[in-house]
C-alpha cells in the first residue's frame, strides 16, 4: 500500500502525457513474496493523437539488486583500502579497510573531491590523470602515490585504477 500512490501517480502522469522512466518500488506477488518492480510509463494515442490509455513496462529487479548489495558489502569488507570516484571526481566508495588505514569516516569523505582534498599537492596533476584515463576505459595498475591520513602522516599507497560502469555501460 506504501507505493500504490506513487504507482498510480506514475499512471496519471502518462495519461497526461508526461512519460516516467526507471520508477522503482516493491510489488507483492499473489503468493505473498516481494519483488522489486522497475516500471516505465508512456502515453499511448491513437492515430489522431488523442491518450488512449497507459503502455506500462516492468522489469523485475530484485536479483539484480540482491547483487549490487553483495558487491557493496564484499567492496565494504575487503581486506585492502578500496575508495570510489563518480566522474566529477567524488568520493562515493570509501571501505572500511580505507577508513581504518587513513582514519577518515564516510561522512568525512562522500561527497569530496578526492585529489583536492586528500591528495597531497605534488601528486595532484598525477592521480588525476590516472582517474581521469581510468574515466576513459584505459585502466592503471601499481601507480604509486602519497595519501595524508586524518593524523597527518604521510602513506604511500598502490593505485589499481579501473573504469566502473553502470548497467548501460
Amino acid at each position: 500500500k506504501d507505493y500504490q500512490a506513487s504507482v498510480q501517480a506514475v499512471l496519471d502522469k502518462a495519461l497526461d502525457g508526461v512519460e516516467t522512466a526507471n520508477f522503482e518500488f516493491p510489488l507483492i506477488t499473489k503468493a505473498g513474496a516481494r519483488i522489486e518492480v522497475l516500471l516505465n510509463a508512456t502515453t499511448r494515442r491513437n492515430e489522431h493523437g488523442k491518450v488512449i490509455g497507459v503502455v506500462g513496462i516492468g522489469q523485475d529487479i530484485t536479483a539484480r539488486l540482491a547483487q549490487e548489495r553483495e558487491y557493496s558489502k564484499l567492496i565494504d569488507n575487503a581486506n585492502a583500502p578500496i575508495f570510489g570516484v563518480d566522474t566529477f571526481g567524488r568520493v562515493n566508495v570509501w571501505n572500511k579497510c580505507a577508513r581504518k588505514i587513513v582514519g577518515y569516516t564516510l561522512d568525512e569523505v562522500m561527497g569530496k573531491n578526492l585529489v583536492q582534498e586528500f591528495i597531497t599537492n605534488e601528486y595532484k596533476d598525477a592521480v588525476s590523470t590516472v582517474l581521469d584515463e581510468a574515466m576513459t576505459g584505459n585502466e592503471t595498475a601499481n601507480f604509486e602515490f602519497p595519501l595524508i591520513t586524518k593524523h597527518g602522516i604521510r602513506i604511500e599507497v598502490l593505485l589499481n585504477a579501473t573504469t566502473r560502469r553502470d548497467e548501460q555501460g
